[in-house]
Protein backbone atom coordinates (compact mmCIF):
# COMPACT_ATOMS: atom_id res chain seq x y z
CA UNK A 1 0.00 0.00 0.00
CA UNK A 2 1.34 3.42 -0.95
CA UNK A 3 1.65 6.28 1.52
CA UNK A 4 1.36 9.95 0.68
CA UNK A 5 3.08 12.37 3.04
CA UNK A 6 1.11 15.60 2.80
CA UNK A 7 2.73 18.76 4.13
CA UNK A 8 0.05 21.40 4.41
CA UNK A 9 -0.39 24.85 5.93
CA UNK A 10 -3.58 25.94 7.62
CA UNK A 11 -3.21 29.42 6.08
CA UNK A 12 -2.40 28.38 2.52
CA UNK A 13 -4.89 29.35 -0.21
CA UNK A 14 -3.45 26.60 -2.39
CA UNK A 15 -4.14 24.00 0.30
CA UNK A 16 -7.73 25.28 0.32
CA UNK A 17 -7.94 24.96 -3.46
CA UNK A 18 -6.73 21.36 -3.18
CA UNK A 19 -10.11 20.62 -1.64
CA UNK A 20 -10.46 16.90 -0.98
CA UNK A 21 -9.07 15.76 -4.33
CA UNK A 22 -6.01 14.16 -2.70
CA UNK A 23 -8.28 12.05 -0.51
CA UNK A 24 -10.22 10.95 -3.60
CA UNK A 25 -6.99 9.91 -5.34
CA UNK A 26 -5.79 8.07 -2.24
CA UNK A 27 -9.09 6.14 -2.00
CA UNK A 28 -8.90 5.25 -5.68
CA UNK A 29 -5.47 3.67 -5.25
CA UNK A 30 -5.83 2.32 -1.71
CA UNK A 31 -3.15 4.72 -0.49
CA UNK A 32 -2.88 6.20 2.99
CA UNK A 33 -2.27 9.88 3.73
CA UNK A 34 0.09 11.02 6.46
CA UNK A 35 -0.90 14.62 7.20
CA UNK A 36 1.89 16.95 8.34
CA UNK A 37 0.76 20.47 9.17
CA UNK A 38 3.73 22.83 9.29
CA UNK A 39 4.67 26.50 9.55
CA UNK A 40 4.91 27.61 5.94
CA UNK A 41 6.16 31.12 6.74
CA UNK A 42 9.14 29.72 8.66
CA UNK A 43 9.75 27.28 5.81
CA UNK A 44 9.87 30.16 3.31
CA UNK A 45 12.54 31.88 5.37
CA UNK A 46 14.65 28.72 5.54
CA UNK A 47 14.33 27.50 1.95
CA UNK A 48 14.93 30.64 -0.10
CA UNK A 49 11.31 31.71 -0.33
CA UNK A 50 9.66 35.00 0.53
CA UNK A 51 6.45 35.62 2.48
CA UNK A 52 3.65 36.79 0.15
CA UNK A 53 3.61 40.34 1.54
CA UNK A 54 7.35 40.76 0.88
CA UNK A 55 7.39 39.51 -2.71
CA UNK A 56 8.11 41.61 -5.76
CA UNK A 57 5.01 43.33 -7.14
CA UNK A 58 5.17 41.17 -10.28
CA UNK A 59 4.77 38.03 -8.18
CA UNK A 60 2.04 39.59 -6.02
CA UNK A 61 0.02 40.59 -9.09
CA UNK A 62 0.45 37.20 -10.74
CA UNK A 63 -0.57 35.37 -7.54
CA UNK A 64 -3.72 37.50 -7.34
CA UNK A 65 -4.75 36.56 -10.87
CA UNK A 66 -3.77 32.91 -10.59
CA UNK A 67 -5.62 32.24 -7.33
CA UNK A 68 -8.83 33.69 -8.73
CA UNK A 69 -8.44 31.70 -11.98
CA UNK A 70 -7.81 28.43 -10.13
CA UNK A 71 -10.77 28.94 -7.81
CA UNK A 72 -13.02 29.67 -10.78
CA UNK A 73 -11.72 26.62 -12.66
CA UNK A 74 -12.43 24.44 -9.63
CA UNK A 75 -15.84 26.01 -8.96
CA UNK A 76 -14.84 26.98 -5.42
CA UNK A 77 -15.84 30.17 -3.58
CA UNK A 78 -12.79 32.28 -2.90
CA UNK A 79 -11.96 35.65 -1.34
CA UNK A 80 -8.62 37.01 -2.51
CA UNK A 81 -8.40 39.37 0.48
CA UNK A 82 -9.98 37.55 3.40
CA UNK A 83 -10.75 39.49 6.56
CA UNK A 84 -8.54 37.30 8.74
CA UNK A 85 -5.38 36.73 6.75
CA UNK A 86 -2.71 36.60 7.74
CA UNK A 87 -3.52 35.28 11.19
CA UNK A 88 -1.94 32.78 13.54
CA UNK A 89 -2.36 29.39 11.88
CA UNK A 90 -0.73 27.47 14.74
CA UNK A 91 -3.80 26.96 16.99
CA UNK A 92 -5.71 25.30 14.15
CA UNK A 93 -2.66 23.16 13.35
CA UNK A 94 -2.40 22.08 17.00
CA UNK A 95 -6.08 21.12 16.98
CA UNK A 96 -5.56 19.19 13.75
CA UNK A 97 -2.70 17.26 15.36
CA UNK A 98 -4.86 16.55 18.42
CA UNK A 99 -7.59 15.23 16.10
CA UNK A 100 -5.02 13.16 14.22
CA UNK A 101 -3.94 11.56 17.50
CA UNK A 102 -7.49 11.06 18.76
CA UNK A 103 -9.02 9.62 15.59
CA UNK A 104 -12.72 9.23 14.98
CA UNK A 105 -13.27 11.85 12.29
CA UNK A 106 -12.25 12.76 8.76
CA UNK A 107 -8.81 14.39 8.62
CA UNK A 108 -9.06 15.30 4.95
CA UNK A 109 -12.31 17.11 5.60
CA UNK A 110 -10.80 18.84 8.64
CA UNK A 111 -7.86 20.15 6.61
CA UNK A 112 -10.32 21.46 4.04
CA UNK A 113 -12.78 23.10 6.43
CA UNK A 114 -9.95 24.88 8.27
CA UNK A 115 -8.59 26.40 5.04
CA UNK A 116 -12.10 27.05 3.72
CA UNK A 117 -12.85 29.03 6.89
CA UNK A 118 -10.03 31.44 5.95
CA UNK A 119 -10.45 31.71 2.20
CA UNK A 120 -14.21 31.41 1.69
CA UNK A 121 -15.96 32.10 5.01
CA UNK A 122 -14.22 35.18 6.49
CA UNK A 123 -13.40 33.37 9.74
CA UNK A 124 -10.34 33.69 11.97
CA UNK A 125 -8.83 30.24 12.50
CA UNK A 126 -6.86 31.54 15.48
CA UNK A 127 -10.13 31.74 17.44
CA UNK A 128 -11.20 28.79 19.58
CA UNK A 129 -14.86 28.88 18.53
CA UNK A 130 -13.89 28.70 14.84
CA UNK A 131 -11.54 25.79 15.49
CA UNK A 132 -14.21 23.94 17.51
CA UNK A 133 -16.71 24.40 14.66
CA UNK A 134 -14.19 23.00 12.18
CA UNK A 135 -13.54 19.97 14.40
CA UNK A 136 -17.26 19.34 14.79
CA UNK A 137 -17.95 19.59 11.06
CA UNK A 138 -15.23 17.00 10.36
CA UNK A 139 -16.61 14.58 12.95
CA UNK A 140 -14.19 15.25 15.81
CA UNK A 141 -14.79 16.19 19.43
CA UNK A 142 -14.67 20.01 19.59
CA UNK A 143 -12.93 19.75 22.98
CA UNK A 144 -9.80 18.71 21.09
CA UNK A 145 -9.26 22.43 20.50
CA UNK A 146 -8.36 22.69 24.18
CA UNK A 147 -6.22 19.57 24.58
CA UNK A 148 -2.79 18.39 23.54
CA UNK A 149 -1.46 21.88 22.98
CA UNK A 150 2.09 21.05 24.08
CA UNK A 151 2.17 17.87 21.99
CA UNK A 152 0.65 19.80 19.10
CA UNK A 153 3.32 22.47 19.32
CA UNK A 154 6.08 19.86 19.45
CA UNK A 155 4.71 17.94 16.47
CA UNK A 156 4.20 21.16 14.51
CA UNK A 157 7.85 22.10 15.12
CA UNK A 158 9.04 18.59 14.18
CA UNK A 159 6.99 18.73 10.97
CA UNK A 160 8.74 21.98 10.03
CA UNK A 161 12.17 20.46 10.60
CA UNK A 162 11.21 17.39 8.58
CA UNK A 163 9.82 19.56 5.80
CA UNK A 164 13.01 21.59 5.48
CA UNK A 165 15.17 18.45 5.66
CA UNK A 166 13.16 16.71 2.94
CA UNK A 167 13.12 19.66 0.55
CA UNK A 168 9.67 21.13 1.10
CA UNK A 169 9.53 24.80 0.08
CA UNK A 170 5.81 25.46 -0.33
CA UNK A 171 2.36 24.09 0.37
CA UNK A 172 0.67 21.90 -0.50
CA UNK A 173 3.64 19.57 -0.90
CA UNK A 174 3.29 15.83 -1.35
CA UNK A 175 5.66 12.87 -1.23
CA UNK A 176 4.99 9.43 -2.66
CA UNK A 177 8.13 7.54 -1.73
CA UNK A 178 10.96 9.71 -3.04
CA UNK A 179 8.78 11.44 -5.64
CA UNK A 180 7.92 15.05 -4.79
CA UNK A 181 4.86 16.94 -5.98
CA UNK A 182 4.35 20.64 -5.26
CA UNK A 183 1.03 22.40 -5.65
CA UNK A 184 -2.66 21.57 -5.79
CA UNK A 185 -2.37 21.44 -9.57
CA UNK A 186 -0.13 18.35 -9.25
CA UNK A 187 -2.75 16.11 -7.65
CA UNK A 188 -3.56 14.70 -11.09
CA UNK A 189 0.11 13.78 -11.44
CA UNK A 190 -0.03 11.92 -8.11
CA UNK A 191 -2.98 9.99 -9.53
CA UNK A 192 -0.97 9.07 -12.63
CA UNK A 193 2.09 8.16 -10.53
CA UNK A 194 0.09 5.85 -8.27
CA UNK A 195 -1.39 4.23 -11.36
CA UNK A 196 2.14 3.53 -12.66
CA UNK A 197 1.70 5.86 -15.63
CA UNK A 198 4.06 8.63 -14.49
Amino acid sequence: MSQIDYFFATLSPYCYLAGTRLEEVARKHGATINYKPFDIVSAFARTGGTAPKDRHISRIEYRAQELVRQAKKLGMPFNLRPAHWPTNGAPAAYAFIAAQNAGGGDLGKLAHVITRAVWAEEKDIAEDDVIRACLTEAGFDPKLADSGLLEGAETYARNLEEAVERGVFGAPFYFVGEQRFWGQDRIADIDLHLAGDL
